[in-house]
């Protein structure tokens, strides 16, 4: 695209004199000076600069204020000549600082993502201001969004704070343009920057110089491998000691998180995969200083794997931890075909951070993580989705089941409880295992098994209890609709009453509460049966070796336990 620009200098005279054209410049620098020296002179009220690029293949021409001052452009009150401006930054060093880096990083997401660009090559590189400069109404609205921001905890006005930040702007601009006309920046090559990290370590201004000489040997770099790739080979050249080796590695660091921190970045680097989930994966690896499973297709993440896993580019591997935070903490399904398939995901992604806890990632930001992504699992339509799926009402429950294991949280367990009551309660889950078609003795064992599940789950004592006791009772009803307890208390051998009432209980096919009260009483007071002892050794030798009556209790008494009855109450209710 053929491009061409200059500089339009409008002055104005009076507090309602319009804006006349000065003069017109080919050099930026020139056409702001000129635009000072006119308010210098007091030969304007009011000065601006406008930059116009022309575009060839349309013919339109593209406008952009760059400078603006003037007596008359604002009013303000005497009571607040005095005040200080808010402003994030004070001087042009300042936009270079963590955090001013940060804001542009998230104001300018896009246009970054677009270039391919980092904000420290952005604000090294003349090029990639000019194309910035030459998308129009996306600087200022940049420029105005912070002045909003800062104009809601002070009391100077947005239009001042907007005339400060342009000023501030246009000087850090200009200086960049300034600094790659005359060559201020280093050119350097790979394998040159060791040296030149050494000889601008004792200059002032030695890192504004080594990001520029990195923005310019990065603007060769064709997509973010590459860019990251370039970066990671100067970590072969960083001096042994030193501050040069301290200032090369600090530079390295703070590019490779600016890669790291973009989403477009990421998502090229780790390339296509089948859902947010598989990418997480791939991310919780890379921080935990794992290679990728196909090392061939993500280069530039399996060299900064090495890196990480000997605790090298803090900042970058921070970097990853906040993005793995934020997707986590995001609205967006880790696996959107299925809430089985996410749950599976999730759990292995909580199994994995755990081992990177410390450091880079506090327990604190795992469990705040996890407990919204809950949140988001527990609401209304995703359970509603997840419930239409199953046929039977049992499998409703053991799909609640499901997600109280792998989701975190008290109120989100609560909610999730809110769940299962009503599904418990109804006449459909009555009716499948009271009146149910399949064998009754199945049928315990189902309901048994639930309620393990709820026993040992993360539900609040109440929930659990009330969850568990609706099984009971539905298990009871069952029992004594089928009588199988019934017929096995009219068994005539007490051995064989017991060991009939004893393998419902190990076997998991009752349920805990008035059905294993009632099982357990049968088998205690066939325990207290004349001649058991003797009668259960001969049914233990039955078919085998013979057995000692030592053995025998030992073994009947382990048994016993299983079932819940305590040895104690085993010995004392056993008759010899």
């Amino acid at each position: 695209m053929g491009q061409e620009v200059h500089f339009e200098i409008y002055r104005r005279q009076g507090s309602k004199g319009g804006w006349l054209l000065h003069d017109v410049s080919a050099n930026r620098e020139g056409a702001i000076r000129t635009a000072e020296e006119l308010m210098a002179d007091k030969r304007a009220t009011g000065v601006k600069v406008v930059k116009e690029t022309y575009n060839a293949d349309t013919g339109d021409y593209l406008s952009l204020k760059i400078f603006e001052d003037g007596h008359t452009k604002l009013k303000t009150d005497a009571a607040a000549e005095d005040v200080p401006h808010a402003l994030p930054c004070f001087k042009p060093d300042d936009l270079y600082s963590y955090h001013a880096r940060a804001t542009m990083a998230r104001l300018l997401c896009e246009f970054l993502a677009r270039q391919k660009l980092t904000v420290t090559e952005l604000i090294h590189r003349s090029d990639s201001l000019e194309r910035l400069e030459a998308t129009g109404t996306l600087f200022q609205h940049c420029v105005q969004k912070i002045a909003v921001a800062q104009a809601s905890t002070t009391t100077t006005s947005v239009q001042q704070i907007i005339k400060n930040l342009n000023d501030l702007t246009a000087k850090a601009i200009a200086r960049v343009y300034r600094d790659t006309r005359r060559k201020y920046f280093p050119v350097a090559q790979a394998g040159q920057f060791g040296a030149l990290a050494e000889k601008l370590a004792t200059e002032s201004d030695g890192l504004y110089l080594l990001n520029g000489a990195l923005a310019h040997y990065l603007g060769e770099t064709g997509n973010w491998n590459e860019k990251l790739l370039s970066l990671l080979a100067l970590m072969d050249e960083l001096p042994s000691e030193g501050p040069g080796r301290t200032l090369l590695m600090g530079a390295i660091n703070t590019l490779v998180a600016e890669v790291l921190n973009g989403a477009a970045a990421l998502h090229e680097l780790i390339g296509e995969t089948e859902n947010l989930g598989a990418a997480l994966l791939v991310l919780v690896d890379l921080f935990l200083g794992q290679s990728p499973e196909d090392p061939s297709k993500h280069e530039g993440l399996t060299l900064l794997a090495r890196h990480f896993a000997i605790d090298d580019l803090p900042d970058a591997r921070s970097a990853v931890a906040r993005r793995i935070t934020a997707e986590l903490r995001s609205v967006r399904r880790l696996s959107p075909a299925s809430l089985v398939s996410e749950l599976k995901i999730l759990r292995r992604i909580a199994n994995k951070l755990v081992l990177g806890e410390g450091r880079y990632l506090s327990h604190d930001d795992i469990i705040a993580s996890f407990t919204l992504r809950s949140r988001r699992l527990v609401a209304n339509e995703s359970i509603a989705d997840h419930l239409a799926e199953t046929a039977g009402p049992d499998d409703k429950l053991e799909r609640l089941l499901l997600i109280e294991e792998n989701i975190i949280g008290v109120e989100n367990k609560r909610q999730l409880a809110c769940f299962a009551m009503p599904i418990l309660t109804s006449a459909a889950f009555e009716t499948f295992f009271i009146a149910g078609k399949t064998p009754p003795l199945a049928r315990l064992k189902r309901l048994a098994e639930l309620q393990t599940r709820v026993r040992r789950s993360g539900f609040q004592d109440k929930e659990r209890h009330d969850i568990s006791e609706l099984l009971d009772k539905v298990a009871f009803e069952v029992e004594a609709r089928s009588k199988i307890l019934t017929s096995i208390e009219k068994i005539a051998n007490p051995v064989e009453r017991t060991v009939a009432a004893l393998r419902l209980c190990v076997e998991g096919m009752v349920t805990e509460g008035r059905l294993s009260t009632k099982a357990r009483a049968i088998v205690v007071s066939s325990l207290g049966q004349p001649g058991f002892l003797t009668g259960y050794v001969d049914h233990v030798s039955r078919g085998a070796q013979k057995t000692t009556a030592e053995a025998a209790m030992g073994e009947l008494l382990q048994t016993l336990e299983k079932a819940g009855i305590t040895a104690e109450t085993g010995l004392r209710s056993i008759a010899a």
